[in-house]
């Protein structure tokens, strides 16, 4: 396995691999790698020929305030994981191959964007449309893997896609849970050992939120329930609960599928955010 920083060796290096392996996937990363991470890894080795893994802490797409400095960095023990795992190459630039001196583009997605962590964290996601949009031009893959827990990051990527006419494969895979139903996140070690006890309340609360929306109860009464639920569970801020179309991410105030439900809340200094389907 190859772990590649610099552009050039990186196109000498994908030539090479295109000529023994005809298909290419691309799993995008920001490291400290999980369980989570691993079955995306896991899905691309299972569909693709060979597979890049890029690890990369892209710093416009966090804002002021935000944890850039803190979050968690560990590319040893990231690349043990991933050579173990049959991983060919992983692409880990330094931030002056992606944003080289003078660089003055940005990728903005409408529309997908608009709301939930788009509304909390402005900019957020121009910031993640910008890499990815690098990263697909970098690695030319064949098809991306991205997880379901960041649903609203999975809508603006494909949204981004077919936009800009990239022709891979954007493949969702469904988000990973620790046994208690709290989805596993690079973001989970900030918790404390209470913290981490009290972070079920969110999978819990959203899971009886959906039964009760899927059975026609009041979509307004039960996301205001579920707000105050998480309230007295542990958490200090609800940045958001809501009901949207499953594809387009508009609100809804009537329940049709296809339909997720999806929220953001505070506890401690991490933010936490999950999704689930209503059926």
């Amino acid at each position: 396995m190859q772990i590649i920083r610099k552009i050039d060796p990186l196109r000498d290096a994908l030539g090479k691999l295109r000529q023994e392996k005809s298909n290419l996937g691309l799993v995008p990363t920001m490291g400290a790698l999980h369980a989570g991470h691993m079955h995306l890894v896991e899905t691309a080795m299972a569909q693709c020929d060979a597979v890049v893994v890029s690890i990369f802490v892209n710093p416009t797409q966090f804002g002021e305030g935000e944890d850039l400095d803190a979050y968690p960095r560990q590319e040893a023990a990231d690349a043990a994981l991933l050579e173990a795992a049959g991983v060919d190459l992983i692409w880990a630039p330094t931030v002056d191959q992606v944003y080289p001196d003078g660089f003055a583009t940005n990728v903005s997605v409408s529309g997908v964007s608009t709301g939930l962590c788009g509304g909390s964290r402005p900019g957020h996601f121009d910031g993640v449309a910008t890499v990815v949009a690098k990263l697909f031009n970098q690695i030319r893959p064949d098809a991306a893997f991205f997880g379901e827990k960041d649903y609203q990051q999975l809508a603006v990527i494909r949204r981004m896609a077919r936009d800009l006419d990239f022709t891979h494969d954007i493949v969702g895979v469904p988000t990973v849970r620790d046994a208690d139903g709290v989805a596993l996140s690079s973001r989970n070690a900030y918790l404390t050992p209470e913290q981490r006890g009290q972070a079920v309340a969110l999978p819990d609360t959203m899971r009886d939120a959906a039964e009760a929306i899927g059975k026609g109860g009041d979509i307004a009464s039960i996301l205001s329930d579920a707000n105050e639920k998480l309230l007295a569970s542990g958490f200090h801020e609800v940045d958001y609960f809501e009901l949207r179309n499953a594809e387009t991410l508009e609100n809804i105030t009537i329940f049709e599928e296809p339909a997720r439900l999806l929220a953001a809340a505070h506890i401690g200094s991490t933010r936490l955010i999950d999704n689930i389907a209503v059926t």
